[in-house]
């Protein structure tokens, strides 16, 4: 199958891996009620006391000598702080008492306490009252149910004595869907992670997905998917051949001793010698690729691809600004009918006696384009409702006859934007990006039922307009790996040969699915 490449296989597994691990810490920052968290970190633990009974020269003046219980006293800095992913408010602490935390201070008791807040912080001061529970009794501190936006923090100075510095300091307490837990580091400015470590695990392998997919495509467009040598001719679609002159020029570029040949024949007949060929020399049309604008029919050992969405547009000539204003699908029927010779007929009297009084004698002139063409089957297809183009074809070369309908059928899209130029009273077809471009040599574009032929508005506004088809790519059978044709066709899928295929005016399939169907 030709999406089973090796470098498919990697994308979509790479891209499994990183939807499952998107999916498994989804899960996990869900389910695990790891993400309010109070930390806290003993910052400060030194002896203020008597250093003489540690064998130290004792170095202490004032009050440290003179006030009872300070022989032995202890300074110690506790910070607490809110290191989870979540703000924790009052209602969080699940404390049975009037206050949230308990700092319990091993063998030492405890003789005044002072709380200190950032700066840049001024509300968590007033929560440390007896009446919130703020006090101490022994060795345990009574902390008041302090609400913590993340990463607030305060710090409590506490003043021990009756044990030496060391002694386990905790802190005790509940947080609903959360936990208090030390940190391990004593450094002031350092904080604690975020993230926990299964989330940064998953991160990184997340990461590391996306690097592998953006490897891929980044080194996938340096060479084609399948680079082959040998000849390869590229025939059908007159509409489709700027695209396919450019992407065999890029492909010939990246693949030494390719050789392709690109030979717009009409969509139809490049089809039906693609089919003819076959019946004499199956080897010689496995190296032909026949384009068709819109599907050919079903002939036995062809197969088709669909490759891009096409638009199609009426054209009118330099300074017939009554069907450059648009006509009805309607209008377009009964002209391709053989109904109307001139364009006045179609005018409303008020519009032949002042607006476009100029043009209402001017006589029609129907440039089409001959049987073999995909462009003229799907605008008999799509526009004229299944009906042949009725009016006979009356000239040659197209000249202006008043007396009858003049209809005269021309080789290529290119050929039909030439006498549509040239003729005042012309109306033809064509292939959108083509029309565009000749719309600097005289060109209008004729909107149908109000409705403008843009590829932007049918891929993402739904637009309804109904000149549009799929180009197809023919082959004899399913190109075989390592052939001139399977790269081509490969070549056309790459991310490059479909922007190149969006800047000449046409929608991908591999980009606009549903729009090919």
């Amino acid at each position: 199958m030709e999406w089973l490449s090796a470098e498919n296989v990697v994308a979509i597994g790479t891209a499994v891996i990183g939807v499952v691990a998107s999916g498994v810490m989804v899960w996990y920052e869900r389910r695990v009620p790891r993400r309010k968290r109070i930390g806290y970190r003993v910052q400060m633990d030194n002896a203020i006391g008597d250093d003489v009974r540690s064998g130290r020269e004792n170095r202490r003046l004032g009050l440290f000598d003179e006030a009872p219980g300070m022989v032995d006293a202890t300074l110690v800095l506790l910070r607490i702080e809110n290191d989870g992913s979540q703000s924790i408010d009052r209602d969080d602490y699940t404390s049975p008492e009037r206050h949230g935390l308990t700092a319990v201070f091993t063998d030492r008791t405890i003789r005044g306490v002072s709380v200190t807040q950032p700066t840049d912080i001024d509300h968590i001061m007033d929560h440390f009252s007896a009446d919130r529970g703020f006090g101490y009794d022994g060795n345990r501190l009574r902390i008041p149910r302090v609400p913590l936006n993340r990463g607030d923090y305060f710090k409590l100075l506490v003043l021990l004595s009756g044990g030496d510095v060391g002694r386990e300091i905790r802190l005790y307490g509940g947080i609903r869907e959360g936990e208090v837990h030390p940190n391990r580091s004593a450094t002031p400015d350092e904080k604690e992670n975020v993230f926990s470590l299964p989330a940064r695990v998953f991160t990184a392998l997340l990461t590391a997905s996306v690097l592998v997919l953006a490897g891929i495509v980044v080194f996938r467009d340096g060479n084609p998917i399948e680079c082959a040598r040998g000849g390869l001719t590229v025939t059908g679609s007159t509409a489709f051949a700027p695209v396919l002159e450019t992407l065999a020029k890029d492909y010939e570029g990246k693949c030494q001793g390719a050789d392709i040949t690109v030979e717009a024949r009409g969509s139809e007949l490049g089809v039906v010698e693609l089919d003819a060929l076959a019946g004499r020399s199956k080897d010689s049309a496995r190296s032909v690729i026949a384009f068709s604008d819109g599907p050919s029919g079903e002939r036995l050992g062809l197969r088709g691809k669909k490759i891009a969405l096409s638009a199609y547009t009426l054209v009118a000539g330099e300074g017939n600004t009554f069907a450059a204003a648009g006509l009805s699908v309607r209008q377009v029927r009964e002209l391709y009918a053989g109904t109307y010779t001139r364009w006045g007929q179609l005018m409303s009297e008020a519009e032949r006696e002042t607006t476009y009084r100029d043009l209402a004698d001017l006589p029609i002139v129907l440039v089409s384009r001959g049987d073999n063409s995909g462009t003229r089957q799907i605008f008999q297809e799509r526009v004229l409702d299944g009906r042949w183009e009725s009016a006979p074809s009356t000239s040659l070369d197209c000249r202006e006859n008043p007396s009858v309908v003049v209809r005269c059928e021309l080789a290529s899209t290119g050929d039909v934007l030439k006498k549509v130029a040239a003729t005042r009273g012309a109306i033809g077809y064509s292939e959108l990006a083509l029309a565009e471009a000749a719309e600097k040599d005289g060109v209008a574009r004729v909107p149908l039922d109000g409705k403008q032929a843009d590829i932007d508005e049918i891929e993402t506004n739904g637009s309804t307009y109904p000149y549009r088809d799929v180009e197809y790519a023919y082959t004899y059978g399913t190109p075989r790996n390592g052939t001139l044709a399977a790269g081509f066709l490969a070549h056309l899928d790459e991310e490059t040969s479909r922007q190149a295929i969006r800047d000449k005016g046409h929608l991908p399939c591999r980009q606009a699915m549903p729009l090919c169907e």
